[in-house]
Protein backbone atom coordinates (compact mmCIF):
# COMPACT_ATOMS: atom_id res chain seq x y z
CA UNK A 1 0.00 0.00 0.00
CA UNK A 2 1.41 3.38 -1.05
CA UNK A 3 2.40 5.70 1.78
CA UNK A 4 0.48 8.96 1.88
CA UNK A 5 2.76 11.98 1.48
CA UNK A 6 1.72 14.88 3.69
CA UNK A 7 1.72 18.31 2.14
CA UNK A 8 3.75 20.86 4.09
CA UNK A 9 1.87 23.68 5.79
CA UNK A 10 4.30 26.18 4.23
CA UNK A 11 6.22 25.59 1.03
CA UNK A 12 8.65 28.24 -0.24
CA UNK A 13 10.21 27.57 -3.66
CA UNK A 14 12.95 29.68 -5.24
CA UNK A 15 11.80 32.82 -3.44
CA UNK A 16 13.55 36.04 -4.44
CA UNK A 17 12.96 39.55 -3.06
CA UNK A 18 14.25 42.67 -4.80
CA UNK A 19 14.62 46.30 -3.73
CA UNK A 20 15.20 48.83 -6.54
CA UNK A 21 17.54 51.65 -5.47
CA UNK A 22 19.59 54.39 -7.08
CA UNK A 23 22.63 52.13 -6.78
CA UNK A 24 20.84 49.31 -8.60
CA UNK A 25 18.61 46.39 -7.67
CA UNK A 26 19.36 44.78 -4.30
CA UNK A 27 18.45 41.15 -3.65
CA UNK A 28 18.08 40.50 0.10
CA UNK A 29 16.50 37.08 -0.54
CA UNK A 30 17.80 35.04 -3.46
CA UNK A 31 16.37 31.70 -4.71
CA UNK A 32 15.38 30.48 -1.23
CA UNK A 33 13.51 27.17 -0.79
CA UNK A 34 12.25 25.33 2.30
CA UNK A 35 9.17 23.53 3.70
CA UNK A 36 7.58 23.43 7.16
CA UNK A 37 5.36 20.52 8.13
CA UNK A 38 2.44 20.51 10.54
CA UNK A 39 3.57 20.50 14.18
CA UNK A 40 7.18 21.24 13.27
CA UNK A 41 9.48 24.17 14.03
CA UNK A 42 11.90 25.42 11.40
CA UNK A 43 14.66 27.62 12.78
CA UNK A 44 16.01 30.25 10.39
CA UNK A 45 19.41 31.43 11.55
CA UNK A 46 22.25 33.65 10.36
CA UNK A 47 24.06 36.90 11.08
CA UNK A 48 22.37 40.29 10.89
CA UNK A 49 21.72 41.08 7.24
CA UNK A 50 21.36 37.45 6.19
CA UNK A 51 17.77 37.99 5.02
CA UNK A 52 15.94 36.15 7.81
CA UNK A 53 13.36 38.81 8.70
CA UNK A 54 12.94 39.79 5.06
CA UNK A 55 11.98 36.17 4.35
CA UNK A 56 9.40 36.16 7.13
CA UNK A 57 7.94 39.47 5.95
CA UNK A 58 7.72 38.13 2.39
CA UNK A 59 5.81 35.05 3.57
CA UNK A 60 3.26 37.07 5.54
CA UNK A 61 3.01 39.83 2.93
CA UNK A 62 4.51 42.67 4.97
CA UNK A 63 7.30 43.82 2.66
CA UNK A 64 7.71 47.59 2.73
CA UNK A 65 7.67 49.12 -0.80
CA UNK A 66 9.68 49.29 -2.95
CA UNK A 67 10.72 45.81 -1.73
CA UNK A 68 8.75 43.14 -3.60
CA UNK A 69 8.76 39.45 -4.44
CA UNK A 70 10.46 39.13 -7.81
CA UNK A 71 10.45 35.37 -8.27
CA UNK A 72 9.46 31.99 -6.90
CA UNK A 73 6.29 31.07 -5.06
CA UNK A 74 4.88 30.69 -1.55
CA UNK A 75 2.22 28.09 -0.84
CA UNK A 76 0.20 27.76 2.36
CA UNK A 77 -1.44 24.34 2.73
CA UNK A 78 -1.02 23.89 -1.04
CA UNK A 79 -2.57 27.22 -2.01
CA UNK A 80 -0.37 29.87 -3.56
CA UNK A 81 -0.47 33.11 -1.55
CA UNK A 82 2.36 35.28 -2.94
CA UNK A 83 0.20 36.42 -5.86
CA UNK A 84 -2.93 37.28 -3.84
CA UNK A 85 -4.47 40.74 -3.97
CA UNK A 86 -3.97 42.90 -0.87
CA UNK A 87 -7.46 42.32 0.57
CA UNK A 88 -7.29 38.55 0.03
CA UNK A 89 -3.86 38.45 1.67
CA UNK A 90 -5.13 40.48 4.62
CA UNK A 91 -7.72 37.77 5.29
CA UNK A 92 -5.00 35.12 5.25
CA UNK A 93 -2.83 37.18 7.62
CA UNK A 94 -4.07 36.64 11.17
CA UNK A 95 -6.45 33.83 10.30
CA UNK A 96 -4.01 31.43 8.62
CA UNK A 97 -0.67 33.06 9.52
CA UNK A 98 0.14 34.58 12.89
CA UNK A 99 3.15 36.82 13.54
CA UNK A 100 5.21 37.30 16.69
CA UNK A 101 7.56 40.27 16.44
CA UNK A 102 10.78 40.86 18.38
CA UNK A 103 9.51 43.86 20.36
CA UNK A 104 6.02 43.28 21.81
CA UNK A 105 5.53 47.02 22.32
CA UNK A 106 5.52 47.52 18.54
CA UNK A 107 2.88 44.78 18.15
CA UNK A 108 0.43 46.06 20.77
CA UNK A 109 -1.58 49.28 20.67
CA UNK A 110 -0.63 51.16 23.88
CA UNK A 111 -4.00 52.97 23.92
CA UNK A 112 -6.18 49.84 24.00
CA UNK A 113 -6.60 47.14 26.66
CA UNK A 114 -5.13 43.82 25.56
CA UNK A 115 -8.58 42.20 25.71
CA UNK A 116 -9.94 44.63 23.14
CA UNK A 117 -7.03 43.88 20.81
CA UNK A 118 -7.56 40.13 21.17
CA UNK A 119 -11.34 40.21 20.69
CA UNK A 120 -10.99 42.47 17.65
CA UNK A 121 -8.73 39.90 15.99
CA UNK A 122 -11.00 37.00 16.94
CA UNK A 123 -14.14 38.76 15.66
CA UNK A 124 -12.37 39.61 12.39
CA UNK A 125 -11.36 36.05 11.60
CA UNK A 126 -13.73 33.67 13.43
CA UNK A 127 -17.55 33.30 13.22
CA UNK A 128 -18.27 34.17 16.86
CA UNK A 129 -20.18 36.86 18.75
CA UNK A 130 -18.70 39.35 21.25
CA UNK A 131 -19.26 37.18 24.32
CA UNK A 132 -17.68 34.16 22.66
CA UNK A 133 -14.78 36.32 21.48
CA UNK A 134 -14.27 37.52 25.06
CA UNK A 135 -14.24 33.94 26.34
CA UNK A 136 -11.76 32.91 23.64
CA UNK A 137 -9.53 35.88 24.49
CA UNK A 138 -9.41 34.88 28.17
CA UNK A 139 -8.72 31.25 27.21
CA UNK A 140 -5.90 32.38 24.90
CA UNK A 141 -4.28 34.37 27.72
CA UNK A 142 -4.60 31.41 30.09
CA UNK A 143 -3.07 29.10 27.49
CA UNK A 144 0.08 31.22 27.24
CA UNK A 145 0.41 31.44 31.02
CA UNK A 146 -1.01 34.86 31.94
CA UNK A 147 -2.15 34.58 35.61
CA UNK A 148 -5.63 35.84 36.54
CA UNK A 149 -6.43 36.24 32.82
CA UNK A 150 -10.08 37.19 33.41
CA UNK A 151 -8.92 40.23 35.41
CA UNK A 152 -5.80 41.11 33.40
CA UNK A 153 -7.73 41.17 30.12
CA UNK A 154 -8.69 44.78 30.85
CA UNK A 155 -5.08 45.83 31.48
CA UNK A 156 -3.02 47.93 29.09
CA UNK A 157 0.29 46.75 27.55
CA UNK A 158 2.42 49.01 29.79
CA UNK A 159 0.99 47.25 32.86
CA UNK A 160 2.75 44.00 31.89
CA UNK A 161 6.42 43.03 32.17
CA UNK A 162 8.43 42.36 29.00
CA UNK A 163 7.99 38.58 29.28
CA UNK A 164 4.26 38.88 29.92
CA UNK A 165 3.85 41.27 26.98
CA UNK A 166 5.56 38.70 24.75
CA UNK A 167 3.11 36.08 26.00
CA UNK A 168 0.24 38.43 25.09
CA UNK A 169 1.70 38.84 21.59
CA UNK A 170 1.90 35.05 21.22
CA UNK A 171 -1.74 34.80 22.35
CA UNK A 172 -2.62 37.46 19.77
CA UNK A 173 -0.83 35.48 17.06
CA UNK A 174 -2.62 32.26 18.02
CA UNK A 175 -6.12 33.49 18.92
CA UNK A 176 -7.52 33.01 15.39
CA UNK A 177 -6.13 29.46 15.29
CA UNK A 178 -3.61 29.91 12.42
CA UNK A 179 -1.87 26.95 10.84
CA UNK A 180 1.44 28.83 10.64
CA UNK A 181 3.17 31.19 13.09
CA UNK A 182 6.20 33.28 12.16
CA UNK A 183 8.19 34.22 15.26
CA UNK A 184 10.81 36.88 14.48
CA UNK A 185 13.44 37.00 17.26
CA UNK A 186 10.75 36.46 19.94
CA UNK A 187 13.24 36.04 22.82
CA UNK A 188 15.99 38.55 22.01
CA UNK A 189 14.89 41.30 24.42
CA UNK A 190 14.14 38.91 27.29
CA UNK A 191 16.32 37.70 30.16
CA UNK A 192 17.50 34.09 30.20
CA UNK A 193 14.82 32.69 32.52
CA UNK A 194 11.96 34.34 30.61
CA UNK A 195 13.56 33.29 27.32
CA UNK A 196 13.44 29.66 28.47
CA UNK A 197 9.76 30.03 29.36
CA UNK A 198 8.89 31.47 25.93
CA UNK A 199 10.82 28.68 24.18
CA UNK A 200 8.99 26.05 26.24
CA UNK A 201 5.68 27.77 25.45
CA UNK A 202 6.31 27.75 21.69
CA UNK A 203 7.29 24.07 21.77
CA UNK A 204 4.20 23.13 23.78
CA UNK A 205 1.80 25.06 21.54
CA UNK A 206 3.43 23.55 18.47
CA UNK A 207 3.05 20.04 19.86
CA UNK A 208 -0.50 20.42 21.23
CA UNK A 209 -2.02 22.49 18.41
CA UNK A 210 -0.07 21.03 15.49
CA UNK A 211 0.92 24.55 14.46
CA UNK A 212 3.85 24.97 12.08
CA UNK A 213 6.33 27.57 13.33
CA UNK A 214 9.00 29.53 11.46
CA UNK A 215 11.40 30.69 14.20
CA UNK A 216 13.76 33.46 13.10
CA UNK A 217 16.77 33.96 15.36
CA UNK A 218 20.51 34.58 15.45
CA UNK A 219 20.93 32.40 18.55
CA UNK A 220 22.11 28.85 17.86
CA UNK A 221 21.25 27.94 21.47
CA UNK A 222 17.58 28.80 20.85
CA UNK A 223 17.72 26.71 17.65
CA UNK A 224 19.17 23.74 19.54
CA UNK A 225 16.48 23.95 22.23
CA UNK A 226 13.49 24.57 19.98
CA UNK A 227 13.73 23.65 16.31
CA UNK A 228 13.18 20.38 14.45
CA UNK A 229 14.95 21.62 11.33
CA UNK A 230 17.26 24.57 10.73
CA UNK A 231 17.86 26.74 7.66
CA UNK A 232 21.16 28.64 7.76
CA UNK A 233 21.10 31.81 5.63
CA UNK A 234 23.99 33.91 4.35
CA UNK A 235 23.67 37.09 2.28
CA UNK A 236 20.11 36.22 1.28
CA UNK A 237 20.86 32.67 0.14
CA UNK A 238 20.40 29.30 1.77
CA UNK A 239 23.75 27.99 3.02
CA UNK A 240 22.52 24.81 4.70
CA UNK A 241 19.23 23.10 5.54
CA UNK A 242 18.59 19.95 7.50
CA UNK A 243 17.50 18.27 10.75
CA UNK A 244 18.72 20.37 13.66
CA UNK A 245 20.70 17.54 15.26
CA UNK A 246 22.61 16.85 12.02
CA UNK A 247 23.32 20.49 11.25
CA UNK A 248 24.47 21.35 14.77
CA UNK A 249 26.64 18.28 15.35
CA UNK A 250 27.94 17.69 11.80
CA UNK A 251 27.60 20.91 9.76
CA UNK A 252 28.67 20.55 6.13
CA UNK A 253 28.79 24.16 4.89
CA UNK A 254 31.91 26.14 5.93
CA UNK A 255 29.71 29.02 7.14
CA UNK A 256 27.68 26.72 9.41
CA UNK A 257 30.92 25.17 10.66
CA UNK A 258 32.16 28.66 11.50
CA UNK A 259 28.94 29.55 13.32
CA UNK A 260 29.11 26.40 15.40
CA UNK A 261 32.80 26.90 16.22
CA UNK A 262 31.99 30.37 17.54
CA UNK A 263 29.09 29.15 19.72
CA UNK A 264 29.71 28.22 23.37
CA UNK A 265 27.12 25.46 23.00
CA UNK A 266 29.35 23.62 20.50
CA UNK A 267 32.74 24.67 21.85
CA UNK A 268 32.71 23.02 25.27
CA UNK A 269 36.20 22.27 26.49
CA UNK A 270 37.86 24.86 24.25
CA UNK A 271 39.75 27.69 25.93
CA UNK A 272 38.91 30.16 23.18
CA UNK A 273 36.00 30.43 20.76
CA UNK A 274 36.75 30.62 17.06
CA UNK A 275 35.48 33.47 14.95
CA UNK A 276 34.63 33.91 11.30
CA UNK A 277 36.95 36.55 9.83
CA UNK A 278 35.46 39.58 8.11
CA UNK A 279 31.80 40.54 8.01
CA UNK A 280 28.61 39.88 6.08
CA UNK A 281 28.90 41.66 2.68
CA UNK A 282 26.63 44.58 1.93
CA UNK A 283 23.87 43.98 -0.61
CA UNK A 284 25.39 46.78 -2.71
CA UNK A 285 28.75 44.98 -2.82
CA UNK A 286 28.12 41.24 -3.03
CA UNK A 287 31.16 39.28 -4.27
CA UNK A 288 31.06 37.19 -7.42
CA UNK A 289 30.48 33.47 -7.09
CA UNK A 290 29.74 32.22 -3.58
CA UNK A 291 29.01 35.22 -1.34
CA UNK A 292 30.87 33.54 1.53
CA UNK A 293 34.14 32.93 -0.34
CA UNK A 294 36.02 36.01 1.00
CA UNK A 295 35.59 34.60 4.54
CA UNK A 296 35.81 30.90 3.69
CA UNK A 297 38.90 28.87 4.74
CA UNK A 298 38.51 26.36 1.88
CA UNK A 299 37.52 28.69 -0.98
CA UNK A 300 39.03 27.93 -4.37
CA UNK A 301 38.85 29.53 -7.83
CA UNK A 302 35.51 27.86 -8.58
CA UNK A 303 33.99 29.53 -5.50
CA UNK A 304 35.11 32.96 -6.67
CA UNK A 305 33.51 32.67 -10.09
CA UNK A 306 30.26 30.66 -9.81
CA UNK A 307 27.51 30.45 -7.13
CA UNK A 308 27.38 26.92 -5.72
CA UNK A 309 24.31 24.77 -6.39
CA UNK A 310 22.31 23.41 -3.46
CA UNK A 311 23.09 19.69 -3.16
CA UNK A 312 22.23 16.82 -0.83
CA UNK A 313 24.67 16.76 2.09
CA UNK A 314 24.76 15.48 5.65
CA UNK A 315 21.15 14.32 5.64
CA UNK A 316 20.04 17.73 4.39
CA UNK A 317 21.17 20.27 1.80
CA UNK A 318 24.12 22.61 1.45
CA UNK A 319 25.07 25.25 -1.13
CA UNK A 320 28.81 24.62 -1.46
CA UNK A 321 31.11 23.40 -4.22
CA UNK A 322 33.10 21.54 -1.59
CA UNK A 323 31.41 19.46 1.07
CA UNK A 324 33.77 18.66 3.96
CA UNK A 325 36.66 19.67 1.74
CA UNK A 326 35.73 17.37 -1.14
CA UNK A 327 34.50 18.52 -4.53
CA UNK A 328 30.79 17.87 -5.01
Amino acid sequence: MAKTVKKPVLSVKNLSVEIPTRQGILTPVDQLSFDIEQGKILGVVGESGAGKSMTGNAVIGLLDPPAHISGGEIRLKGKRIDNLEREALRKVRGKEIGMVFQDPLTSLNPLLPIGEQLTETILEHLPVNKNEAQERAIAALEEVGIPAAAQRINSYPHEFSGGMRQRVVIALALCAEPSLVIADEPTTALDVSVQAQIIALLKRLCRERGTAIMLITHDMGVIAETADEVAVMYAGRLAELGPVRNVLTSPTHPYTQGLMASTPLAAKGKKRLSQIPGAMPRLTDLPFGCAFHPRCPIAKDKCRSDPAPTIEAGGGKAACWYVNGEKS
